[in-house]
């Protein structure tokens, strides 16, 4: 989330030592940006507008609300002139920073010729960004369908995997969020976000293998720097915890679904519910068991894809896994609206079975946007 901090002119990169017992601030690191001075309309007439106009689903953090005016990289800049230190980058959403340069760049030489087209006719973006993409996934993860959002791109996936499959039945996980679509709500696994609706038939969740909150698990359990202080029992090599979830999602499998099911749709750490990482080796032993009964494994990669975990671009890589379809959304276009849906060949080839449109996946300004994305990851 945001952090506010004082205006210290002519300060150097901090020296300050603070800790939490500490009542001094440490000093932010310079910057020469300077933001452009805010003339709209007051704090106060803004909350008149969002109350009047504006959806009352609309969530606002902090007691004290922010307005944002501008951004710079990591940096955003209240109305007031006030600088923060930008740790949520939009949800998960800002990748490359605000209005990175290069960015911003093809933004405006693409909105300059060409907004929007059909995808019916051809125009050079989506081509050109479906093979800089798809050059970024492994395996044989080499067709892209383009979409507005990652909820979006998670509808297609489900019927995709459907429709290939011959199944209805997917499997996903206890704590997830796959977008609150109609489509995607039967896999939204967190009670906060679900309405009281019918759910559609076919979803069916496993327990959660959490570490932290979970029933097993303790601090030799996961591959991460951040671990539970709760003590466990498993040795080098051997993940007691793993596999009592593994048994678990087994023990659904045999008693709940159907032989032949659909899929399996689970984000590699998930997101929404808590950053929660999984225990060694629990996706490889998942997709084994989902693929024994024809289902696909779809990686939703909305949160963790485009290097957000830092040592891949892909958070499936860090799980030492190939899915067969992924999901992406959020940092694909820095805040841009875009998804992506990315499969094999043989998968993709049955959406050729009737007709499918998309009116704005993959318009001119959306791929011009993440194709400097993918530039500014690989450079920076």
């Amino acid at each position: 989330m945001a952090l506010r901090w004082r205006q210290c002119a002519g300060l150097q990169r901090s020296t300050v030592k603070w800790s939490r017992s500490s009542s001094s601030v440490p000093a932010m690191p310079n910057c020469d940006f300077k933001p452009q001075p805010y003339s709209g309309r007051s704090f106060m007439d803004t909350m008149k507008l969002r109350k009047d106009f504006l959806s009352p689903a609309l969530l606002t953090y902090y007691k004290k609300h922010v307005m944002v005016n501008q951004g710079h990289m990591q940096w955003l800049y209240d109305i007031e002139g006030n600088r923060y230190l930008d740790l949520f980058g939009g949800i998960v959403t800002v990748s490359v920073g605000h209005c990175h340069p290069k960015v911003t760049a093809a933004l405006t030489e693409q909105a300059s010729r060409l907004w929007h087209t059909t995808n019916i006719y051809l125009h050079p973006g989506i081509h050109e960004y479906g093979r800089k993409l798809a050059e970024r996934m492994p395996g044989n993860l080499k067709v892209c369908y383009f979409t507005n959002s990652g909820s979006e791109a998670n509808d297609v996936a489900l019927k995709m995997a459907r429709i290939y499959t011959k199944a209805h039945d997917v499997v996903s996980l206890r704590n997830g969020y796959h977008g609150a679509g109609s489509a995607n709500l039967p896999f939204l696994s967190l009670s906060a976000w679900k309405p009281a609706l019918p759910q559609a038939f076919g979803s069916h969740q496993s327990m959660n293998p959490d570490v932290y909150r979970g029933p097993w698990g303790g601090s030799r359990c996961r591959d991460s720097p951040v671990q539970t202080l709760r003590e466990c029992n498993c040795m080098p090599g051997v993940c007691e915890a793993n596999e009592r979830y593994v048994n678990e999602l087994n023990d659904l499998l045999v008693h709940s679904v159907p032989k032949h099911i659909a899929g399996f749709l689970a984000e590699p750490i998930q997101g929404v519910g808590g950053t929660v990482q999984f225990p060694k080796d629990f996706l490889k032993r998942a997709f084994d068991l989902v693929r024994d009964r024809g289902g696909l494994c779809i990686s939703d990669e909305v949160q963790t894809g485009f290097g957000r975990l830092g040592s891949h671009y892909w958070g499936f890589e860090a799980a030492g896994v190939i899915p067969d379809i992924v999901t992406m959304a959020k940092g694909i276009a820095n805040g841009f609206p875009m998804g992506a849906v990315v499969t094999t060949p043989e998968i993709a080839s049955v959406y050729e079975s009737f007709l499918t449109f998309n009116t704005f996946g993959g318009n001119p300004l959306s791929c011009a946007v993440a194709s400097s994305v993918l530039d500014v990851i690989d450079e920076e």
